[in-house]
């Protein structure tokens, strides 16, 4: 989809997990690719998207954090291109390795090898591509530790990664709820037009306002439940999701309850939690059985 001339968003329906969307910017000569995909199929799918575009395959891969979906086929573009993220992406990726494996063992992932950023940075970077401005942007903790907003200020177009989610539940226990809301801010004081989200259909910016009622919802709900004496899964089990009711995965809540819980214990916002016992709960609201992957 192309945006506006040299910008596209390569969005994957339903945007459901492992779902990722991408987008890339060239001006004919350069390309930067933001984000990758879950698979190596995939991954191959964006390599001739971009082609097929007219435009050449970049040198540039930006990735917005760490998760598998988002960075699984930096492999596919490596050979040509320098991987640019947070530092803290770097040592999440190589902490976590493939750990989309170990979620979903069964995925066809194809030829994946681990490729983290070998260009880091920690508060902002500025990369152009012929006479487009791409600025990189560390929000601070919040989808996860290492998380980049790609903001491009001519064109008003921002990829917000996971920070967002159109149409899906947003997905906070790797990094902060806290930090999350404080995003949100930074999101909106860049004035963006057009907002590509990191699962979903390209929106605008009324989207935050969705993400932060949701966000707002869950620090309630995790502050009474908790002075109640619930756990994380208790209090999922009797919550009521009102206009959150229709969003995608709405599993994630009692994950993002645990992490909610862990910063009213006063905990550092990213501290680690188990991941294990968020994946847990989700898969006990889910039936018993793990969420389905997408990819």
């Amino acid at each position: 989809m192309e945006l506006t001339s040299g910008v596209h968003a390569y969005v994957q329906p339903d945007g459901g997990w492992c779902l990722n969307n991408a987008g890339f910017v060239s001006d004919g000569l350069a390309t930067l690719l933001i984000d990758t995909a879950a698979t190596e199929a995939r991954a191959r799918q964006l390599r001739a998207a971009v082609l097929a575009s007219g435009a050449p395959l970049p040198t540039t891969v930006v990735n917005t954090h760490y998760h598998g979906d988002h960075t699984y086929g930096n492999g596919v573009f490596a050979s040509g291109a320098s991987i640019v993220g947070h530092t803290e992406c770097r040592a999440e990726m190589l902490a976590t390795g493939r750990h989309l494996d170990l979620l979903w063992p069964d995925v066809e992932y194809g030829d994946v090898e681990i490729t983290p950023p070998n260009i880091t940075y920690r508060e902002r970077l500025t990369a152009h591509v012929g006479g487009s401005e791409v600025q990189l942007i560390h929000p601070g903790p919040a989808h996860t530790t290492g998380d980049t907003i790609v903001w491009l200020p001519q064109q008003r177009i921002v990829f917000t990664g996971d920070l967002i989610f159109h149409g899906g539940t947003p997905f906070v226990p790797m990094g902060s709820l806290t930090g999350s809301l404080r995003a949100l801010e930074t999101l909106r004081s860049l004035g963006a037009r057009t907002v590509v989200p990191g699962h979903g259909p390209v929106t605008d910016p009324s989207v935050y306002d969705t993400v932060e009622r949701y966000l707002r919802y869950v620090a309630a709900l995790a502050e009474t439940s908790r002075a109640a004496g619930l756990t994380p899964l208790e209090a999922a089990r009797g919550a009521d999701p009102g206009e959150f009711a229709g969003l995608r995965e709405s599993v994630r809540l009692v994950a993002n309850l645990h992490r909610a819980y862990a910063e009213l214990e006063g905990r550092p916002l990213g501290a680690p939690l188990d991941p294990f016992a968020a994946f847990g709960d989700m898969a006990v609201l889910n039936g018993g059985v793990m969420v389905p992957c997408h990819a």
